[in-house]
Order: structure tokens, then sequence, then C-alpha cells
């Protein structure tokens, strides 16, 4: 009995001390005039505790009981201190700060000689300095994101409809709020983790989605380079910084009785990426304490956003180490005047513990961690963390997008024009009018229906039911695909695959949807693909065994028959006449399969699953599989055994250029049927898919024992920014210039059982070309030239869309 009411007792002290915690709220304004000072630096005197205020000057922060003195510090301004002595919550401490008034002194400035340049060129040595002694720190963060737009956000399944939303601009309105608290820690030389705590979001945004954490999207101008939507950007203060911006004195502030420079910066050629704006930094001491600037319009690639604009503060902590307190990114997105919103990410970062000794092994692939029951804070948690205070339009738009969500959808609301699939609910869909029909010369008109699971179960299961009826050959297909997944993380999957259906010949060469060969088979009889019947099931288990491995397992049956013309329906080309249909290998397959693949990136677990990342750097990733087919064991009806391996990886190599290589093989021991053979990814006339050999017909090329390598280097515009070519650098035209080679052989085995001559590249086959397109638009214009075995189409412009 003692020993239970001393656990209650401790309990009980425990929850008295936890629910002692109070919070102050206040507002921060200019004493002369009564307006707002947006974004104010409120510290706890002699601690690392703070917050900011929001942009209506109001704060809110909360502590345990006691005597405290608060600080508040704004640029331009006096510092105001107030002591408070908290033993209930609080509302009412307001400062209200006097501004400083500086005179600048008159600077005689000799010609050629620039004054901010010394100014600059100190506060770099102060900067290597400081970064010398920051080895490690740990920090805490909450965030606070807002979308706003004319219309409504809904939610579709798991995903967003935003929509056009050309009207108005003054309409605009909030939409979406996500919040997270979360915890960072650094060492180096770039060891980086950092643990989302809690999260919450309007009902219309998934929690997925809830990721843009403090430390995630925090960009640090102390640094050299600076990457913004894929960019890496000189810093105000890197190395090369005097060579890359024009920096001029605009006006000297002060704050806590100290100087502090405010000095314009631009770069000094307007086609060069950089920031413009104005940059703070002390007198004396030369540190760098706010940053509030735009992105140029070269930083902006294709004009999609409006304005970009970056708000930091730091402020002094442990051995003369001035870290960010503070983050705010205030951006509008304009597309094609089609679609407009605007966003804001408003971040606090606080409690820092400077050189902490934090063990290497701490560390790991995991750059972020969702944490068990982020998701599932109620609003006592809400009402006792370090939060932004919400203006009364945020609380307005909770409400209001809450209840819009619970509104019933009718049919009519779920209905889209433009998709394959109708969501009746989040978890469930089925087939829409555009996903309901298909033609082809050996079905016909054909009728398709689908149902569809996905995420369901806690975002495990996943499934789907597709029906289809061909009129011409007067078949009914079936296709079942379901999978679900295990491990926190969902890093293991078992699938099922089972079918009775119409494959499509070498269909894991094919690029192409199947709205494209309807299209083109009713308008002009050019129905390109090749068909084949099959029957059977797939069963396959993988999971990742290690980080960085991942292992597979499967069985495979399928009866693969024949498959034969059936109409000459056509809208317009009614004179000419489908081509026959080629027969197959008809056999039965029984094969055993394993693979393993090798990914060392990087990886966020968003609470749901463990996703890959690059975050703007070089990787690479490989693998491989077997297949195993035996008549005697296995009753299959033709013994062979395949292995494949794949390597692919992505390069930096200048600015935002990137080489991307994929290089893959395939080596058959045996005897492989004709529909089971490799084909060279080829296009259709006046096509040029990605990852393809422009100039190749489709199913030109075969082989059971083929090595491809593709070589794409990524441009985008810096190379006519590079060649500073007068007009055209503005125009913000991609250029990707590419070099494809093959070789294809086919075995003896194999061979003999194909129902045709196989045509192969026994000696490698090369083709090279570039593509140009403008970065607003989903097409692109491309020139490929045959380098060697040259005959037909040694030339080929093609297009490159995604709606292909």
């Amino acid at each position: 009995m003692k020993f239970v009411l001393s656990i209650l007792f401790i309990y009980s002290i425990n929850f008295l001390c936890y629910a002692q915690q109070y919070f102050i709220h206040g507002n921060v304004t200019d004493k002369a005039t009564g307006s707002s000072l947006s974004y104010t630096n409120i510290r706890v005197m002699n601690s690392t505790i703070g917050t900011s205020s929001n942009k209506n000057g109001e704060y809110e922060i909360r502590l345990n009981r006691g005597k405290y003195k608060l600080v508040a510090s704004y640029i331009g301004y006096n510092s105001d201190t107030i002591s408070v002595d908290l033993e209930k919550n609080i509302y009412g401490i307001d400062f209200k700060l006097n501004q400083v008034n500086i005179r600048m002194p008159e600077v005689t400035v000799r010609p050629g000689e620039n004054p901010a340049i010394r100014i600059i060129k100190r506060a770099i040595e102060k900067k290597n300095e400081r970064n010398k002694k920051l080895n490690s720190y740990e920090f805490e963060a909450y965030t606070k994101v807002f979308i706003k737009t004319p219309n409504e956000i809904k939610a579709h399944g798991h995903g967003l409809s935003i929509g056009l939303n050309g009207g108005d601009t003054a309409a605009f309105k909030i939409t979406g709020i996500i919040e997270n608290e979360s915890r960072g820690y650094f060492k180096k030389p770039d060891y980086y983790k950092e643990e989302i705590i809690a999260r919450k979001q309007t009902s219309n945004f998934p929690s997925t989605i809830n990721m843009l954490t403090g430390g995630r999207i925090l960009q640090n101008f102390y640094s050299n380079q600076v990457n913004f939507l894929g960019i890496d950007i000189p810093g105000p203060l890197a190395d090369n910084a005097i060579k890359y911006y024009y920096y001029y004195i605009k006006k000297i502030l002060a704050i806590n009785k100290k100087q502090v420079y405010e000095i314009y910066m631009t770069p000094d050629d307007p086609d060069n990426p950089g920031f413009t704006g104005n940059i703070y930094i002390t007198d004396s001491t030369y540190d760098l304490i706010k940053v509030n600037f735009e992105l140029n319009r070269a930083a902006n690639p294709g004009g999609i956003f409006d304005s970009v604009n970056v708000l930091q503060q730091y402020t002094e902590f442990k051995d003369s180490i001035y870290m960010p307190i503070d983050y705010r990114i205030f951006a509008s997105i304009n597309y094609l005047h089609l679609v407009k919103l605007k966003w804001e990410i408003n971040t606090i970062l606080y409690d820092y513990k400077i050189n902490p000794d934090i063990k290497t092994s701490f560390f790991n692939m995991a750059t972020l961690t969702v944490l068990p029951g982020a998701d599932n804070k109620d609003s006592t948690y809400w009402k006792n963390a370090v939060t932004i205070p919400s203006t009364k339009d945020e609380l307005a738009a909770y409400k209001r997008i809450d209840s819009l969500q619970n509104v019933p959808e009718s049919f009519w609301d779920k209905f889209n024009i433009l998709s394959t699939k109708l969501n009746l609910s989040k978890d469930f869909a089925v087939s829409a009018p555009l996903g309901m029909y298909h033609f082809n010369r050996v079905e016909g008109n054909c009728l398709d229906y689908g149902f569809y699971l996905s995420g369901a179960a806690n975002q495990r299961l996943n499934s789907s039911l597709d029906f289809s009826y061909g009129f011409s050959d007067k078949r009914l297909k079936t296709d079942f695909n379901g999978s679900y997944l295990f491990g926190d993380y969902r890093t293991y999957k078992i699938s099922l695959h089972a079918f009775n259906k119409l494959n499509i010949l070498f269909d894991k060469s094919d690029n192409y949807n199947t709205l494209t060969t309807t299209i083109l088979a009713l308008a002009s009889k050019d129905d390109f693909r090749d068909y084949y019947y099959s029957k059977g099931f797939n069963i396959d288990f993988s999971g990742e065994i290690f980080p960085v491995m991942s292992l597979s397992a499967g069985f495979e049956n399928h009866t693969d028959k024949n498959a034969f013309k059936n109409t000459e329906f056509s809208f317009f080309a009614k004179d000419r006449t489908f081509r026959l249909n080629p027969p197959i290998y008809e056999t039965n397959i029984n094969a055993l399969n394993f693979g393993v693949n090798f990914d060392f990136r990087d990886y966020i677990e968003d609470g749901y699953f463990r996703r890959r990342i690059s975050f703007g750097k070089s990787f690479f990733t490989f693998g491989g599989d077997v297949s195993i087919s035996n008549k005697n064991f296995l009753k299959s009806d033709l013994n062979f055994t395949q292995y494949r391996a794949r390597l692919l990886g992505v390069i930096h190599t200048f600015k935002s250029a990137v080489l991307d290589f994929r290089i893959s093989g395939i080596y058959t021991n045996g005897e492989l049927p004709y529909q089971m053979l490799y084909s060279l990814p080829g296009n259709i006339n006046l096509t040029a898919e990605d990852y393809t050999f422009r100039t190749l017909n489709i199913n030109e090329i075969l082989g059971d024992r083929v090595v491809t390598i593709y070589i794409d280097h990524y441009f985008g515009d810096e190379l006519f920014r590079l060649l500073n070519i007068p007009y055209v650098k503005d125009w913000e035209l991609q250029l990707n210039t590419y070099l494809n080679i093959a070789y294809s052989d086919i075995g003896s085995k194999s061979e003999a059982i194909s129902p045709y001559p196989i045509k192969t590249f026994k000696h490698p086959f090369f083709e090279a070309g570039f593509s140009i397109g403008q970065i607003l638009l989903p097409i692109n214009l491309s020139f490929s030239w045959r380098l060697n075995y040259r005959g037909e189409n040694n030339f080929r412009i093609g297009l490159n869309s995604i709606i292909f």
C-alpha cells in the first residue's frame, strides 16, 4: 500500500509541475505611432528560450512558474525589458519600443572605393571565425505554414485538388494550414538529423504533407552556398561574395545600443541567380544579424513565382556565436495566369545547445523522422506548446475548412473530366469516363471498369480489380493486383497479381499511354503495338533488410497464347487495313525470381513511409535480379536462367546542371520465349520519349543478352547564361544533351524457338542528340542522330511530352 501511495504521490507532483506552466501574451508596438512591430525578437534574459511576434506584433511564450525578465529587440529601436512574476496566465505584457534615429556620419569616398566592401570583408572574416567555433548544436523549432488561394483546396483521396483560379487576386484567403514542432541536431562535417515531435493541419491536408520543419527548410546564410529551388546561390557572406554581388551602405541603425549597418546587395550581373535586398551587420563586431531580401529573376526558373521574399534574424548565444532565431518565406505563385496561390512559412527556433557532445553514432540515414504519436497530440498538448499566436483569420480558417470537409460531396463535386478515376471516398475509387474505353485491332471497341483501393488499413493495403470486354474478340478480361505493407515504415511488402488479360508485347519497353494508342488506331489505323493473351499469377515478397539493402523473392506462373486481328474499324482511314498481329511462342512458364537492390541515399520517415531523397546531392543506386525456369522441379515448359543488373545515378556538374546515367544489362542462359525477349525502347514517328532510343522504331531490335546505356546531361538554361547569348539567355530555354548506347544479341537456344528472325546489334550501337524546351511548357523538341548502323532514320525530330 505504501508503494502504491508513493507512486501516486510522485505522479501527482509531476502532474502539478506540468500544470504549472503558464503563458505570457502581449503585443509589440512602436511607442510613437502605435503601429505593430512584426517579427520582433522576444528573449528570456540569461537563457536560450525565446520566440518572435507574428505579423500583427502579437507574441506568446510559455514558461514554468517563476520570475523572469523578457527582452524585446527590433532593429532600429531601443530594446525594452519587462520583469514578470509568473504564477498564472498573463495577458497584456506589452512592449512599446522607442525608435532610434542615427545620423549617418559623413564618409569620404575615394575614387574606385566602396565603403560597404570594407564591412563585407570584415563580416566574411567573422563568418569564418564563427563557423570554425561551431562544431555541433541542438535546437527546437515550431513551424507554421499558410496556403492562400482564391478558391478552396479540397482533399481527393490521398491528394489535393487546387484547380484553376485565375480570378481576382483580392479574393485570396487562407485555404490550408500546417503546424509542427521539431527537434534538430547537427555535427560537423555534415551530420544532420531532425525529429518531428508533434504536427497538426487543416482537415483538407494529409499529414504526410506536413514535413516542412524548421531545420528541413532552414537555409544558413552563414554558408558559402544557399540552395533555393534546386539552384546553388552564393550567400551574402560567401567567400566569393564581393566578386558576385554589388553592395552599398543604405543607412545606419541601432539595436541594443549597438550600431548596425543596413547594406543593400544585388548580383553584379542581373543574369546571375542571387539575392536582392538588405542585410544587417553590426558595427565593430561585424556579425550578420538579419537578412531581408528577394530572389532575383534569374533565380526564379520560368518566373513561376511572382516573388519570393526571405526574412531571417540571428541572435548571440554561447561563445559569441550567432544563430538563427526565426526563418520566414513569403512566396506568390502565378502559373500561366491559371493557378495562383500564396504561401508563407514562419519558423521560430529556440532552446539552442551550442557545441554539445553528440556521438556520431546518434546519426543515421534518417535525416527526418516523425516520432510515434506525433499525429495524436490533443488540444491540451498544443495549449502548452511553444507556438506563434494565431490571428483571427487563422482561427476562422481552421473552422471554415473543417466544416467544408464535412459537407457531403455530390457525384459532380468529385467528377473530373480529365481523370481516369473517380474518388468515392478517401481510399476507394472507380473508373471515370476517361478510363472506361480503349481501342486496338485485337479487342476492337473495348469497355473497361475498375475498382481501386489505395492506402486503406492505415496506409498498408492497396488493391485494384479491372474488368475489360472487347466487342471484337468477345472476351472478358480480368486483372487483379493486391499488396500489403508491413513494418513501422512499411518497408516490407507482399503482393499478388492474378490476371487473365490481353498483354502488350514487350510492354516493359513501351512508354506510351493507352489514350495515345487508341487515338492513333481510331484516326489512322496506326496501331503500333502488338498483343498476346496471358493467364496466370505472380506472388512476391520484398523488404528492406538493411537501410541500404532490399531483397525480394517471388514465383510467377503464366500461360501465353496468340492473339489475332479482329477488326478493321476506324473513324477516318477506312481505305486502309490494320497490319496482322504477329504470333508468339505459346508456352506455360513457372519461374522463381530473386532480387537485391542497394540504395545509399538518406531518407525521411514521414510517419508512414521511408522515402529516399537526394537533397540536391549526387548519388547512385544499383541492383540485380535472377529468374529461374525449370522443367523438372518447377514443371515449366522451358529451361532458362536470366540475370539482370542495373546501375543509375545523378552527378551534379555545375550550378543547377546535372548528369543523369542509367546502365542495365541482361544475360540469359537457355531458351527464352519470344514474348519474354527484351526490346530496345524505340519511338513512333514524331515522338521522342525519355530513356529511349530516338532513332529506333518500337520493337525493332530484340535480344536476350542486352546492354543499354543512357547518358543525359540536363543543362537547364545554364549553358545559355554561361555563353551570354543575347536575348536567348533570358528566354529560359531548357537544354538537354544525350548519348545512348546499346548492345543486343540472342542465344542460340532462344533463337531456335523464335517464330521470326531476330534483328540485333552485335556491335555497340550509338546515337546522340539534344532536346530543347521552355521551362513552363510540358513539351520539348528533340533532334537525334545515328552515329553508326546508318540506314533508315539516320536523323529524327521528335516531340517529348507527358501527354503521350
